[in-house]
């Protein structure tokens, strides 16, 4: 049987230490093992069971409860202060034959797999590339659970693939302890697995688009997600190489992601006119008298066996580089100066973006490989139209000057999703983001909810529509943020999760991110009608 250890805790915190944030209880659920005799249906139907004790126990102490991953968010979404679950032992894995298909999908069997929630990305892709199959994107780094990526909307910045939850095609999820509560959701317009094959591990099934499409990103509160069903692709390889451009040549790519007359002039490979897989910009905001930005091009192109004998070990490679990721690119920028932030700020003003010319091959899980950094840090990352993003970074980064913080912005490009509170809501969506490390009040520097709060307001203030990577730094409560930001969306999801979940489980699946977004209040009974 699986059992769950309960510890008492007085805190607990994000990977990246912006907490720490008030625990009473962590609790960490372990599945009968492999030699039982169990088939893993089985252990994984188990787990359910399990689950939905916890979650009665939650209920009867007048408790709230939240299922947890790698830690990744910076934000405080993934906390709650009474019971906290991790999830990285629920890690079955079950790939889909053809008779399980529905016999009205679209999908092909061999594509499609179901993953507990607490499988990370980078276990997924060894899973899936021992079958020539790879993920059709994921974030920045690999450490996240599949989970805790589609909750919170993370985006692998693929132009034209969306973000992970947009290749999830199935959610069993645990709404409740009673037996009704193991629900299994796929959208009617595209189903995905047959009624047979699903209620081996849940017991009602439930096809509704915009059910769906609430529930994807669902911020953790829309019950606990037991299984998530994706939808693979056939293994390719990334060709990833890393310029100085010119400043107006790089805003103008941003602005039209119109590829089809530019030639990145990448060495030994001819991509004039290709639309890259992943386009990054990087910006110093201090410097504005340099001419040139680091842009990061990835283009996908065929796999083969042998393509570490042309281009060698991707990994090794990617440890040498600078700019890996946002946050990597400024320590290492940084760690030639002074400790002192204010030192380090000033310093930025006449400093250059390193040069870097170098091209390196390989799987997707090779390229978005781990985070190079994983201490303190912050990031603030708006999403607006990529048709704004010249002029949102250019406003943003005057905030910075006259605020200074120390960090630097990247922008990143994503394709639209369909989920209802997607920060990727635009046609093209614009990441543009600074990432830095924390300070401290005897920095005298503003502080970091009234920097975000500027940001906030500057973009407001200039008619620019915007979003807010749920995962990253924000006011959270700035008033009538959500509402501005998702406008109607917001009555659609709430009506979505009071279907979905009773008053009690409501609040059992709320905490105090969900409070301070005001999206944990009910709709009132006129806007449940008008809905």
């Amino acid at each position: 049987m699986a059992n769950t250890k309960i510890d008492n805790r007085t805190w607990w915190d994000t990977l990246h230490k912006n907490g720490p944030f008030d625990l009473k209880l962590f609790l960490t659920t372990k599945m009968e093992k492999s030699s039982s005799g169990l088939s893993d249906f089985e252990r994984y139907k188990d787990a359910a069971i399990e689950i939905q004790r916890l979650i009665q126990l939650a209920l009867d102490s007048n408790e709230r409860f939240r299922a947890i991953g790698s830690k990744w968010s910076m934000s405080s979404i993934a906390h709650c202060k009474d019971r906290m679950h991790y999830n990285a032992f629920l890690n079955l894995k079950f790939p889909i034959f053809e008779g399980e298909i529905h016999p009205a999908s679209s999908y092909e069997h061999n594509n499609l797999f179901l993953f507990q929630s607490g499988n990370r990305i980078k276990d997924i892709s060894r899973f899936l590339e021992r079958r020539g199959k790879s993920l059709k994107t994921t974030g920045a780094s690999n450490g996240q659970t599949i989970a805790g990526c589609i909750s919170t909307g993370v985006h692998g910045s693929t132009i034209d693939s969306g973000s992970v939850q947009d290749y999830v095609v199935g959610l069993n999820m645990i709404t409740g302890p009673n037996p009704e509560d193991n629900i299994y959701l796929e959208r009617e317009s595209r189903p995905a697995l047959t009624d047979t094959y699903a209620k081996n591990f849940a017991t009602v099934i439930i096809r509704d688009d915009d059910m769906f499409n609430a529930v994807l990103v669902g911020l953790g509160s829309m019950g606990f997600i037991h299984g998530v069903v994706v939808e693979s692709e056939n293994l390719f390889l990334l060709r990833r190489y890393v310029k100085k451009i010119n400043k107006k040549e790089a805003l103008q790519l941003a602005n039209t992601l119109d590829f089809s007359t530019y030639d990145p002039k990448i060495p030994d490979g001819n991509f004039k006119g290709v639309r890259p897989f992943h386009y990054k910009v990087f910006i110093n905001p201090y410097n504005t008298n340099e001419t040139k930005y680091g842009a990061e091009f990835i283009y996908k192109i065929k796999y083969y066996d042998n393509y570490k004998l042309d281009f060698g070990e991707p990994i090794p490679f990617q440890k040498e580089f600078v700019y890996l990721d946002l946050i990597y690119l400024f320590i290492k920028i940084a760690e030639k100066f002074s400790k002192s932030i204010p030192t380090i700020i000033n310093l930025l003003k006449s400093s250059i973006l390193p040069k870097e010319e170098k091209t390196t091959v390989g799987k997707l899980s090779e390229i978005f490989w781990d985070a190079g950094y994983q201490g303190k840090a912050f990031a603030c990352s708006f999403g607006v139209d990529h048709t704004n993003a010249s002029k949102a970074l250019e406003l943003m980064a005057k905030v910075t000057r006259e605020n200074p913080v120390p960090g630097i912005f990247a922008m990143r490009f994503v394709k639209s999703s369909e989920a209802t509170l997607a920060f990727s809501k635009f046609p093209f969506t614009c990441m543009v983001e600074i990432d830095g490390i924390q300070w401290k009040d005897n920095d005298n520097l503003i502080s970091l909810t009234d920097y975000s709060t500027k940001l906030i307001e500057v973009l407001k203030n200039n008619n620019i529509p915007f979003t807010i990577h749920w995962g990253k730094n924000a006011n959270w409560k700035f008033p009538g943020l959500i509402n501005h930001m998702y406008g109607k969306n917001v009555k659609k999801w709430k009506k979505i999760r009071a279907k979905l979940l009773s008053i009690p489980m409501q609040e059992v699946f709320s905490n105090s991110f969900l409070d301070s977004t005001k999206l944990s209040e009910p709709l009132a009974i006129d806007e449940d009608l008008i809905v």
